[in-house]
């Protein structure tokens, strides 16, 4: 009989949860982006040791209960002002590590103005973007990152440029200011990824300690109830159409 104290020694641990991932039950759906990328944040927090001086900023969407999950500080803000809100938190607590974490309609749509701003002055906070193409609270509408062709609550039909306009590539946009230090797009749909991209949010609070200026990670993730998908099918559509669009890897790194 195998003894549960031999399983549980530290050379057999494949996998354990992180010490500032609360026990609240998430919210999010059975597949979704969000639980792994608030895990990866939770393990780059605890593993830099820096749980009493980091600061969570959570806007309107579904990132905007993310302080029931991390323990750590955290600040709410109003729709697509989380920049703002981080750039005060930051300026008054310099020593901080400050950070947001917004989907696609609020960062790239009713928060575009902050955050293009923010990225222009180098503000020294971190920015975590995630991008599943729609509005995945408030129904699955069109978002500016929605593909074309792209069908959504609020263009059934799909995204037609001549009357909805292109999707934007708002990474592609920050890396070009002089304000963004880091500016990389990851995802976390296979192990590799998921790898890579704690790499990258480990890489963009080391570059707020630096006082390098803004990291920007973007996560091009799922959004498998707004796209009506299982969540594998979501899967397989976001690597066949959305990785050619919103390709991953580092946009700028200074």
């Amino acid at each position: 009989m195998i003894d549960v104290k031999d399983i549980i020694k530290p050379e057999n641990l494949v996998f354990k949860k992180s010490k500032l991932l609360l026990d609240t039950p998430m919210h999010y759906c059975p597949g979704c982006s969000h639980g792994v990328v608030h895990n990866l944040i939770a393990e780059v927090i605890e593993e830099m040791n820096i749980q009493s001086e980091t600061i969570g900023v959570a806007p309107v969407g579904c990132s905007v209960l993310a302080y029931n999950y991390i323990d750590i500080d955290w600040h709410e803000a109003a729709h697509g002002r989380a920049p703002a809100v981080a750039t005060g938190l930051k300026r008054l607590l310099p020593d901080k590590f400050v950070f947001t974490y917004q989907g696609d309609g609020d960062l790239a749509a009713i928060g575009t103005a902050e955050t293009i701003h923010a990225c222009n002055r180098g503000e020294n906070i971190t920015v975590i973007f995630i991008n599943n193409g729609i509005y995945g609270m408030t129904g699955g509408q069109m978002a500016p990152t929605t593909l074309e062709g792209m069908v959504a609550s609020t263009c059934p039909d799909g995204r037609e440029h001549s009357r909805d306009g292109y999707p934007i590539k708002i990474s592609d946009l920050v890396a070009q200011l002089p304000g963004t230090c880091y500016v990389t797009r990851q995802a976390v749909h296979t192990p590799g990824a998921v790898r890579k991209a704690k790499k990258a949010i480990r890489k963009a609070f080391e570059n707020q300690k630096l006082k390098k200026g803004l990291s920007l990670v973007e996560v091009v993730s799922t959004c498998n109830s707004g796209w009506k998908m299982s969540p594998v099918a979501a899967n397989d559509w976001m690597a066949e159409n959305m990785f050619p669009f919103y390709p991953l890897g580092d946009l700028k790194d200074e």
